[in-house]
């Protein structure tokens, strides 16, 4: 089963990439673009058959290694 972990920085935690992104596309024309967050997407594949399963196991595997909740957080969405 495919599982998509999206991972981004909380809110007000700095976001240098972000802030880059957003001056390169300023930089080249783009106005009205208002503030960049840049975070990942993670693409599981589960060899799950339950969805409710699938999630919960992506959930986890996201607390303990792909997302740093101190810093980031995360959104898990079965495919």
């Amino acid at each position: 089963m495919k599982v998509l972990v999206t991972v981004m920085p909380k809110v007000g935690v700095l976001d240098p990439q972000g802030k880059a992104i957003g001056h390169a596309l300023a930089g080249l024309g783009f106005a009205g673009v208002g503030e960049v967050r840049a975070g990942k997407v993670i693409e599981l594949e589960i060899a799950e058959t339950d969805a409710a399963r699938a999630k919960q196991l992506a959930e986890e595997m996201a607390r303990k290694l792909l997302a740093n909740t101190v810093i980031e957080s995360f959104r898990v969405e079965v495919a």
